[in-house]
């Protein structure tokens, strides 16, 4: 099989990863995210069509109306739309947008009406942020304990880059940051903490096992070993998140834009990130096999 030099590329990949952070950064610095209606507090409107609607005409349809922060989506059946509104809540909001909806010419139902409070949106923030800190904060722990402080290191950087370079995508392009989306961080941190700890996993033994000095070669063997799982693993996903991306509806649509961006730079951070950095942060053989005492204290001094 053929065999990579994947630490061979490291600079090359330490300054893509710069650049892609740097842009992130200056994204969430410069346009902050477009928070949902889960953080930043709203009205939600259920309507009920006899027939599909399009979501384009209901949406130009109300900001024609100047109704301000429109999101329009599916809600389980073709034929039901929730409606977000950024705006603060009005007992007859509800009829409003029922009534101008059948100016249209179509026969509309309101199902529900209902206010989301910035409080609820404040605190969602606060505790959505201090979760994902935790998770960070337990994942240092549960690798150092499993492997050595310096893969710990490695495993939190790269976390953290995956993390910054989703939520700098979102911030760039202007996506909408809900829930599900919050929901997808979180699982991508899972994916690329398992993707990272298999490739550990080979490093540690093979560094244990092979009389090599030479670091970038043992983690160029870790690396291509477990190569074919982790492309089979990450195609078969990213398959599945095209699916959902393309049939999934809006409702889903961000959730999905996540996970894929998630997964491929999750897979690209557990080579060039996770791994690669272990050789800046020195990484040494005596780092994973305690040294012996010399010959047991000379076998204990035989008389």
């Amino acid at each position: 099989m053929r065999q990579f030099d994947f630490m061979g590329k490291r600079r090359l990949a330490f300054i893509t990863s710069a650049i892609l952070l740097i842009i992130a950064i200056g994204a969430l610095a410069t346009q902050q995210l477009n928070l949902g209606l889960d953080f930043t507090g709203g009205t939600l409107v259920e309507v009920k069509y006899e027939e599909a609607p399009s979501l384009d005409d209901i949406r130009g349809t109300l900001e024609d109306a100047d109704f301000r922060d429109v999101s329009v989506q599916n809600f389980g059946a073709s034929t039901e739309v929730l409606i977000r509104l950024q705006q603060a809540y009005d007992p007859d909001v509800g009829e409003e947008v029922v009534s101008l909806l059948r100016d249209e010419g179509t026969d509309v139902d309101l199902i529900r009406a209902e206010f989301v409070g910035a409080q609820v949106g404040d605190q969602l923030r606060d505790q959505s942020g201090m979760g994902m800190l935790l998770a960070l904060g337990l994942v240092m722990l549960y690798v150092a304990f499993r492997f050595q402080y310096k893969f710990a290191l490695g495993a939190l950087l790269a976390l953290l880059h995956d993390v910054i370079i989703v939520i700098g995508v979102f911030s760039l392009f202007g996506l909408e940051f809900d829930l599900t989306v919050l929901a997808a961080i979180l699982a991508v941190i899972g994916y690329s903490l398992n993707d990272t700890i298999v490739v550990y996993d080979r490093i540690r033994e093979n560094i244990r096992k092979s009389r090599i000095e030479h670091m970038p070669t043992i983690f160029n063997e870790a690396i291509n070993a477990t190569l074919s799982r982790t492309l089979a693993t990450s195609g078969t996903t990213l398959l599945v998140l095209l699916a959902l991306l393309l049939l999934g509806g809006d409702l889903i649509r961000n959730f999905s834009i996540a996970l894929i961006i998630g997964i491929g730079v999750g897979t690209f951070s557990s080579i060039y990130v996770a791994s690669a950095l272990l050789i800046p942060l020195r990484l040494q053989r005596q780092d994973l096999i305690p040294a012996k005492k010399e010959n047991d204290d000379e076998e204990e001094e035989l008389p």
